[in-house]
């Protein structure tokens, strides 16, 4: 005998039809027998039961079984990843606690140095925990758009390119990425990089990526997989056993693994995927084509028209059942969202019921507003998920809503679309259920980015000490900056600040812990009372402000500051964790607005990270003409200057900052903190206390920015005591006074004009500037507000060098301030700095009338944040200016 077993013929019989022979070797099983399958050879229950038995127990007796505690095994779980590795084609399966906890498993195979790359449209709970990552674990992340291949070739580094993290389609915007291709370009050139797929959007059902070469894929056992809604879970396969092991491992020291009871929840809705698979995503399809045909922009690649439809057809058995499109408007994808009845609002997808949401307000809210715009993440976008209810139905309640919305019309009969016009980020008042899920995704998915703001100093260039008896002052800012640093915490529930140039002064707080029984809540929006809240200042003082042994005793004020407008603007719900840290380049206590570009850095980097402002959206590039009749476009590069907005953008920060500036001096006149926010130039004018002279600020712009060496005496001053001696001088010899504060008056009308006149040649400008700059010192001398060390430095550098100098501020020391021509070269410039040095000053060359308020761009590289914040602290503070340049490109008021 051969082994092999002749079939069986039965006899035929006369007259009758011959049988058919039945073949000795059965045919693979189709996918939907396989689901309603559950067999383990290796695991027959002991009663025969066709249901496998929930094995509720944590622990289980004697020694040297397969099983002693449920953390490391469990029959249930075994009967399950059994039967997911079985439908994933896959050796090895494990089930854990949710989709997060597999790509967290996934994840701990990295360690710090490792390069990730990921794609440019990821769930946001994907991206917030690869941001973590980044931020704590010190693994470098790369996003890039990985449904072209070429992006990844760059940013593939043998030895150092740990993990490559696809999605396809990905989610929301269906993007199709080519897997076969990608898998095989990224073992091409970084062997040991680990692929790992996110199939949840298609299920086993649909796409095995392990089929296409990735070497690990992991689900959201919550969707497809389960149905229902009804649990969390997460499952992960692969067929390489080093791998395996590791996972195995990782599983059994966290303890993540999932639950006897889920596990036979999801054993259970597994058999039914085929079948609620194909009714989907048939009901999907009707969808799809409904919105299609009526003009909107759908994202669903079973339509002939989605860019990736070719490919998605050769990778996947199906275009699954989650689409996604666009109305053009974002207050009219509200008003669909909420007047639906049928699709239920919610996050997540998967189930057998159809859900709808708007992911930039629910399950992407996380992700900054800049980021989601940079990665062509529309603010108006509509996600639908197709359940199994019937499709006249579905498509009967979506009619409705469009309607109730105003995004369709009837027109001759039939529903056409209106043609709103196209403004995505248009949002009208939330519809009330979109708020509620809104507000409360707000409450653990914060602000994850880390933000590197500037503000400059300034200098007084005209009417110092005048200003305060009604005299306009001109003021201008300097290139000298105060720099903040804010980076996420995670969810830790801390605040921590730390303030070098103040005695090194750090400290982290319990957020839960700040007094926020003192807080009276503003509503987004509000502004600030014209008053501060007393009872919160008292609060934060007595209460938060910690006392240490720290000579330098500015910090306390600084801290109040920061914790006033951190909670001011908080709410109950959005309490994001972060570390702030603030440096300057500017001398501090100089006179030179260093607190109020403080102020501006706190105002800012807050603002940011409650939401309160967004970074505008990045310009179009540069694009060639078509033949098809596009003109092309040409973008224009400004280096940065006036691509921060006024007043959707600087305005309230200018409010803030000045909201700070109170907290820090009581009664500032809001000169500094506006040239801090607006840069350039102004003109101030004080107005009077019975109300007759109005006063006011006007912005002077336009003008090359001049330079000047500000000088610090590194003499004390008592500004108050310089202020009150004038005051009494001018009730002592008012007719004195009043002529010299007329002649400040004239000098500062004069510089006005000459800084706002374009046609002014700019050696004529910087002239009449030095006429002016000592004709403004002599009438401050008369004042009775220099002082010997001014007086030096003055001398110095018109007896030696030719330039004219001038106190500038509150004077009896402090700074001078030299212009400096454009004729004066840097040999020279380094000749005054090292002779002013040797008269024991500190001497800085900065540039006046330059740009304002300065955020580092988000549309940098991703790197260009990465460890900033532990460099930050060690650059010496006059290079500060170059390290933040080196950053990457900044944008400016």
């Amino acid at each position: 005998m051969d082994g092999t077993r002749t079939p069986i013929t039965p006899p035929e019989t006369p007259g009758t039809p011959s049988i058919p022979i039945l073949p000795s070797v059965r045919k693979p099983w189709h996918f939907s027998t396989l689901c309603a399958t559950v067999e383990n050879p290796d695991r027959k229950d002991q009663y025969g039961s066709s249901s496998v038995p929930i094995y509720q127990t944590a622990t289980f007796k004697g020694v040297g079984g397969e099983y002693d505690y449920t953390r490391s095994g469990n029959p249930t779980r075994s009967h399950l990843e059994h039967h997911i590795a079985k439908i994933s084609s896959a050796r090895h399966a494990f089930a854990v606690s949710s989709g997060m906890a597999a790509l967290d498993v996934i994840t701990r195979l990295l360690k710090a140095g490792d390069e990730v790359i990921a794609g440019d449209d990821l769930y946001g709970g994907t991206n917030r925990l690869l941001a973590y990552l980044k931020t704590h674990q010190g693994v470098t992340v790369h996003h890039v758009d990985t449904t072209k291949p070429e992006t990844l070739h760059p940013l593939l580094k043998p030895g150092k390119t740990a993990m490559v993290l696809l999605e396809s389609p990905t989610n929301p915007l269906l993007k199709i990425a080519d897997l076969q291709t990608l898998c095989k370009d990224i073992h091409s050139r970084a062997p040991n990089a680990i692929i790992v797929v996110d199939n949840t959007m298609m299920s086993p059902y649909l796409q095995r990526p392990l089929e296409h070469g990735a070497d690990v894929v992991y689900d959201s056992g919550t969707k497809y997989l389960s149905g229902h809604h009804d649990l969390m879970a997460g499952v992960v396969v692969c067929n390489r056993d080093d791998i395996a092991k590791q996972i195995a491992f990782i599983i059994n020291a966290v303890g993540n693994a999932l639950t006897p009871f889920d596990s036979f929840l999801l054993l259970r809705g597994t058999k039914t995927l085929a079948i609620r698979m194909e009714r989907q995503q048939s009901t999907a399809m009707k969808v799809a084509q409904y919105l299609n045909d009526l003009g909107f922009q759908v994202h669903y690649p079973g339509l002939a028209n989605h860019p990736g439809h070719e490919l998605h057809k050769k990778l996947a058995g199906g275009p699954g059942a989650v689409l996604s499109f666009t109305t053009g408007d974002k207050s009219v994808s509200e008003r669909i969202v909420g007047a639906t009845r049928l699709w239920g609002i919610s996050v997540s997808f998967g189930a057998v019921n159809s859900l709808i949401s708007m992911p930039c307000v629910m399950s992407h809210a996380s992700i900054d507003p800049s980021v989601r715009a940079a990665r062509g993440l529309p603010e108006d976008l509509i996600r639908l998920c197709v359940g199994i209810e019937d499709p006249n139905d579905l498509l009967e309640d979506l009619e409705i809503a469009l309607l109730q919305a105003g995004a369709i019309k009837q027109s001759s009969g039939q529903f056409v679309r209106t043609n709103p016009t196209y403004n995505p980020n248009n949002s009208t008042l939330i519809n009330k259920a979109i708020e509620k899920l809104a507000d409360r995704g707000k409450e653990g998915d914060l602000e994850e980015s880390s933000w590197i703001v500037s503000a400059p100093g300034k200098v007084i260039l005209f009417g110092e000490h005048a200003v305060v008896h009604g005299v306009t002052a001109v003021a201008a800012s300097v290139d000298l900056r105060c720099y903040g640093i804010s980076t996420p915490r995670g969810n830790d529930g801390k605040l921590h600040i730390h303030l070098p140039d103040l005695g090194g002064f750090k400290h982290t707080w319990n957020i839960n812990d700040l007094p926020w029984d003192a807080v009276t809540p503003l509503k987004e929006g509000e502004p600030h009372p014209d008053e501060l809240d007393a009872k919160l200042v008292h609060a934060i003082s007595s209460r938060a402000v910690p006392y240490t042994n720290n000579s330098d005793t500015r910090y306390k004020q600084a801290v109040v500051a920061f914790l006033y407008v951190y909670m001011m603007l908080a709410s109950k719900v959005d309490r994001p964790s972060l570390n702030f840290t603030a440096r300057s380049s500017l001398p501090v206590g100089a006179g030179l607005g260093s607190s109020a570009s403080y102020s501006s850095c706190l105002a800012v980097s807050i603002l940011l990270t409650h939401r309160r402002i967004n970074v505008p959206a990045h310009p179009p590039p540069t694009r060639l003409p078509s033949q098809d009749g596009d003109p092309g476009h040409l973008h224009v590069s400004h280096g940065g200057r006036k691509a921060l907005p006024r007043e959707e953008f600087a305005d309230q920060v200018n409010r803030w900052a000045f909201v700070a500036e109170k907290v820090l001096h009581g009664n500032p006149s809001g000169v500094d903190n506006a040239v801090a926010v607006y840069g350039g130039a102004l003109a101030f004018t004080r107005p009077s206390a019975d109300g007759i002279r109005k006063g006011g600020m006007e912005g002077i712009q336009g003008f090359k920015s001049i330079r000047f060496m500000l000088v610090d005496s590194r003499v004390p001053r008592d500004t108050k005591s310089l202020v009150a001696g004038v005051g009494r001088k001018k009730q002592e010899e008012p007719d004195v006074v009043n002529r010299i504060l007329e002649s400040i008056q004239a000098i500062s009308d004069e510089a006005r004009r000459l800084l706002l006149d374009p046609e002014m040649s700019r050696d004529a400008l910087l002239a009449a500037l030095e006429a002016l700059i000592d004709e403004n010192h002599a009438h401050l001398v008369s004042l009775g507000v220099s002082h010997p060390s001014l007086e030096n430095i003055k001398k110095v550098t018109w007896e030696e060098f030719g330039l004219r100098t001038k106190l500038t501020g509150a004077g009896g020391g402090g700074c001078a301030v030299t212009l400096v021509p454009d004729s004066f070269d840097d040999e020279k410039v380094k000749q005054l700095v090292q002779r002013l040095e040797k008269e024991g000053y500190s001497a800085y060359l900065t540039s006046v009338g330059g740009s304002g308020l300065g955020v580092l761009s988000p549309y940098n590289d991703e790197e260009a944040a990465d460890g900033a914040a532990e460099e930050f602290v060690k650059v010496d503070a006059a290079d500060l200016g170059r390290w933040a340049g080196e950053r990457g490109k900044w944008l400016y008021t």
